[in-house]
């Protein structure tokens, strides 16, 4: 369903002209929908504090796009509106995104956000590493605490004390929340309002995770050793290249990175299990917003449905995979966040057939993808992700004890979510 709209469109967090492909092909089938609108955007990502002075200065954008994180904090303060009425009038399906996204941006029983983009944790595996040290690529299981001990104490690698190849680097602070749900809880309640961070299964989920590096000496050897060992993480040089690394969870976008870098990487793929053995994984990604006080309504709404359309993300990703083609590198997909469009994506225009290794793993993000967890949306989170980040830290860097520091995270990490609900 079209929208009536002209007149100029204010975004900001998003370059309509200096992004990629994906976003410029998809920006093109805005214009060309609605010759009418004038689109003038900001360069670089959203500064939070720039958006808010505006929305107080009764000066707002009309649109802006954001870490879905964000969601929470600026409705709570009434920085951003609810878009019912956009979806309804613009015709979108919100059934058609990925739950763990519609989660992300559903405020208050209201929807605050069009979500794009569900970038989601797998495990990645050196098989050439895996295999030099005696470990079975497909035991590499982050449920299975005791295996992942052995595994990653075979895998890394020391000369004179120093690291020289890390075992499996378990990804802390960030993947705080992933350790935890595998474990079988969640870090903070569904409806945002309650800390679980000093639930003795997180601790337990911290420790085995902290053991992981330190099984390398000083946390903060493993660190420089990380930074130190492979430069180029986007490059040619990315550890699994460089053989520097055993495995670790990291954001599927990395098989990308991979595939266009050293295609020749012999890798295993798999999702994240649970403790009960289902699979599961933790979601991030972006959205778009509508300020408190945007002056253009409609075509803020014409832009955030068309740039989550199915149709659009099909025809970007053609055009994508028929680039890649021409230059004779594959391509992996583009996890859309609309299921619909990821569906097509993957079965009409990837074709990983000639890397079965890439294609085995690109199925595993999809399981990973059907399992997928997010925070909450809730006013102080912020602060309650400053305070379990800070106990991850010290537990790594102050040697404090797992239970004593996430006890202490959730005390601040519940008045953050107080404070915010007030």
């Amino acid at each position: 369903m079209a929208i009536e709209a002209s007149g100029t469109l204010n975004v900001m967090g998003f370059d309509c002209t200096k992004g990629d492909d994906i976003a410029t092909n998809r920006i093109a089938e805005f214009k060309s929908k609605y010759s009418g609108v004038t689109l003038n955007c900001t360069e670089g990502g959203l500064d939070d504090q720039q958006f808010l002075t505006a929305v107080r200065s009764s000066n707002p954008p009309d649109l802006i796009y954001m870490d879905r994180s964000k969601i929470g904090g600026f409705a709570s303060q009434s920085a951003i509106q609810p878009m019912d009425e956009c979806v309804s009038k613009a015709g979108i399906n919100m059934s058609d995104f990925r739950e763990a996204a519609v989660q992300q941006v559903t405020y208050q029983d209201k929807v605050y956000g069009i979500p794009e983009f569900l970038n989601v944790a797998i495990v990645v595996i050196n098989n050439k590493v895996a295999k030099e040290a005696g470990v079975d690529p497909a035991t590499l299981d982050m449920s299975d605490w005791d295996a992942l001990k052995a595994a990653n104490e075979k895998m890394l690698k020391k000369d004179n004390n120093k690291i020289t190849r890390l075992g499996f680097d378990p990804k802390l602070p960030e993947f705080l929340p992933l350790w935890a749900k595998i474990n079988g809880v969640d870090i903070i309640s569904a409806d945002g309002k309650t800390s679980n961070l000093d639930d003795p299964k997180v601790a337990e989920a911290l420790t085995a995770a902290r053991d992981l590096i330190l099984a390398h000496g000083k946390a903060a050897d493993f660190f420089a050793a990380r930074d130190a060992l492979s430069p180029d993480f986007f490059g040619a040089g990315n550890p699994i290249a460089k053989d520097v690394l055993g495995a670790f969870p990291i954001e599927q976008f990395f098989l990308n990175v991979m595939a266009g870098n050293s295609p020749d990487v012999d890798i295993t793929g798999l999702s994240p299990k649970g403790k009960d053995g289902q699979p599961v994984t933790y979601a991030t990604g972006l959205t778009w917003a509508l300020p408190q006080g945007s002056k253009n309504v409609d075509a803020a709404c014409a832009l955030a449905a068309t740039m989550t359309a199915k149709d659009t993300w099909i025809t970007a990703s053609t055009k994508r995979s028929e680039a890649r083609k021409a230059d004779n590198k594959p391509y992996t997909g583009t996890y859309t966040g609309n299921k619909p469009a990821d569906d097509e994506i993957f079965s009409t225009l990837v074709d990983l057939s000639a890397m079965p290794k890439f294609d085995a793993a690109v199925k595993a993000t999809l399981e990973a993808s059907d399992h997928a967890f997010s925070l909450p949306p809730t006013g102080g989170s912020v602060d309650f992700e400053k305070a379990w980040r800070d106990a991850v830290n010290r537990v790594l860097n102050e040697g404090a004890d797992p239970a004593e520091a996430l006890k202490d995270a959730d005390a601040d990490g519940q008045a953050a979510l107080d404070a915010a609900g007030q």
